[in-house]
């Protein structure tokens, strides 16, 4: 039944060159859907479409796009439903992240974070509603857990997740009559290279080997769990055994979410 249900469908995957984003465009191209790649990595991009296409017959298009270039998701979208002729699932995945104090981050470093992890999704969202509209699709969007807990030293990617939750949490209110379902996603440690490039507060890449202290996903069985919340369209998806705890402290407990989890989750002690 549920590969019936995304048998043919049209989904599109930001960043799904590489981690989360791969992983979704691979369990949605196993149930059937034909998928659309956004991606800044020319090679990979190729190279991936060519493995579904090759491997699992996948009806492949790959397109290179900067989600925090608003004329060219524009362009990607458009291209999509030519393409294909509409869009069923948009999954905005494309993120980057830091690892730097306030005090310490540059201006243009919180620009690129809420450039890329917001704007990018409110871009490919826009131009995509009309088809979704029209065919009582689903917008997935995958957020953090620090999207409702704070983090320390990720204040821009904090608050680029906080805006998410604020869109997109607005935005499943005014079209729920029309049939589209808005599922926000909050992963937990899961092993991608996102934090392994995340920015310093230069704007440099921080390649640091980062210890997590709790259990860590792979993108794989975090996919599966997305993929099955978009069967049920379910509105909240919080995974990995730190989320409901970090949720539940930051919330009912601050203080005790400040002394014992939140020195936990942020993972590394800056150097000054």
């Amino acid at each position: 039944m549920a590969r019936g249900m995304f048998q043919q469908k049209v989904v599109v995957v930001t960043g799904g060159c590489a981690g989360i984003g791969r992983a979704l465009a691979l369990r949605f191209a196993q149930a059937g859907a034909r998928i659309a790649i956004l991606d800044v990595q020319n090679e990979p991009l190729v190279a991936f479409r060519e493995q579904l296409m090759s491997k699992l017959n996948a009806e492949v298009l790959a397109i290179h796009c900067d989600v925090a270039d608003d004329k060219a998701c524009q362009q990607a979208i458009c291209q999509v439903i030519e393409h294909f002729g509409g869009v069923d699932v948009l999954i905005n995945n494309a993120g980057i992240t830091h690892r730097s104090e306030f005090a310490d981050t540059d201006l243009e470093v919180f620009q690129r974070i809420m450039a890329v992890n917001y704007f990018g999704a409110l871009h490919c969202t826009r131009h995509a509603l009309e088809s979704l509209i029209e065919r009582k699709g689903q917008i997935i969007v995958l957020s953090s857990i620090s999207g409702f807990a704070p983090l320390l030293y990720r204040s821009a990617y904090n608050a680029s997740k906080h805006a998410l939750h604020g869109l997109f949490e607005t935005l499943r209110l005014e079209v729920r009559e029309q049939g589209v379902n808005v599922m926000l996603v909050s992963p937990g440690y899961t092993a991608t290279d996102i934090r392994k490039n995340a920015l310093v507060g230069d704007g440099s890449i921080n390649q640091a080997s980062i210890v997590a202290p709790f259990k860590v996903s792979s993108p794989n069985d975090v996919a599966d769990d997305i993929y099955l919340g978009a069967v049920k369209r379910k509105r909240l998806l919080v995974l990995s055994n730190v989320d409901w705890r970090a949720r539940f402290l930051s919330r009912f407990f601050p203080r005790l979410f400040e002394t014992w989890m939140l020195p936990r989750l942020s993972g590394v002690k800056l150097e000054r």
